[in-house]
């Protein structure tokens, strides 16, 4: 099956905002490398029938970015693809998770999460994953009800099960994300369920993760504040540091937030409801 892939250059920070968009936007995936010291090299994977240019100019007009450079679009077969994100995808270690493809070795110390580079989101590259995985790994200590809100390839999910979680759910507005999900959970050996947001059942959690962007965490302050559970942890990421306040100020009818950690420009907001 032959793919389109979306090719620009651009600074850092804004490669990094600017993935998140275009995933938002109908990019089945996202990868960034650094081809020069100061410039990132951007990919973005659409399925053949899409139009990446209109994806990027949605995202675009999102993030608030002027593109200084011209994008190209070239066509990938699925082999040229797997093989690109194969060779830029390593191992991540966060406490006691160990993150990596199928194709690594993982440690005998740690608990695996295995993760193929494929058509969700998520390989725990990203600063904002690193940042929720660490949170994870602090917070669970097993039997929790657990809520992944956008999960994407399910990697959150996924480690909350790992590390004793006594339910997990995971929801995302994409059905190929809810899908890949559940054959990741099933290739790691976990149980956990998967929705589109329609489709969630009600429950209310001890824990809640939702790494996603800025404006729509703060759309969803109501859904995920219905959702929790008196006393329940709350973490909040995908957003960047300049953007914290705004969203800390969505949750506070509820929730006490504060800036738990921070990554590459990106922050962590985390607290528990009242």
């Amino acid at each position: 099956m032959a793919w389109l892939c979306l090719r620009l250059e651009l600074a850092p920070d804004a490669a990094e905002v600017l993935s998140e968009a275009l995933l938002e936007a109908g990019a089945q995936s996202v990868s960034l490398d650094a081809p020069e010291q100061e410039r990132v090299l951007l990919r973005a994977l659409f399925a053949h029938d899409a139009d990446p240019s209109r994806a990027l100019a949605q995202a675009l007009e999102r993030c608030a970015i002027l593109l200084e450079e011209s994008s190209t679009v070239e066509t990938l077969d699925e082999r040229d693809w797997v093989r690109a994100s194969q060779a830029q995808f390593s191992p991540l270690r966060v406490g006691r998770l160990w993150i990596g493809a199928s194709w690594h070795p993982a440690p005998d110390d740690a608990l695996v999460v295995r993760i193929d580079p494929g058509l969700a989101f998520g390989t725990g590259s990203h600063a904002s994953t690193r940042l929720m995985l660490r949170f994870a790994e602090q917070v669970l200590r097993g039997g929790e009800q657990v809520l992944d809100y956008g999960c994407g390839s399910g990697i959150l999910a996924i480690a909350a099960a790992k590390l004793g979680a006594r339910r997990v759910d995971a929801v995302d507005i994409d059905p190929v994300a809810v899908e890949v999900t559940r054959l990741n959970a099933q290739a790691n050996g976990v149980r956990l369920n998967a929705w589109l947001p329609q489709d969630q059942p009600a429950c209310r959690y001890d824990v809640l993760m939702a790494n996603i962007l800025a404006q729509p965490l703060i759309e969803l302050a109501p859904r995920l504040s219905a959702l929790a559970q008196p006393r329940a942890s709350l973490a909040l990421a995908g957003l960047l540091e300049s953007q914290a306040e705004e969203v800390a100020r969505a949750y506070a009818p509820e929730f006490d937030l504060r800036t738990e950690s921070t990554a590459e420009g990106w922050a962590l907001l985390s607290g528990r409801r009242r």
